[in-house]
């Protein structure tokens, strides 16, 4: 398993971070995902041999936000 922070910008709400956690909760191989709006971050646990960044990243953008 590998963890990883990915920055997530245009989070405003609790609906946004429930947003983000049901697609990467919905995303094959991730094992735990940790969205935070203060800290405007999700910290992702995943199996890198079923999901790889670029497929994280890419959820999180066509839910409607940004990545750093």
């Amino acid at each position: 398993m590998e963890t990883t922070t990915i920055p997530v910008k245009g989070m405003t709400c609790m609906g946004c971070v429930a947003s983000v956690q049901r697609v990467l909760n919905g995303i094959d191989g991730i094992a735990k995902a940790e969205v935070s709006l203060e800290q405007a971050q999700a910290a992702v646990t995943f199996d890198p041999a079923k999901a790889d960044l670029q497929t994280i990243k890419a959820a999180i953008m066509d839910a409607g936000y940004d990545v750093a």
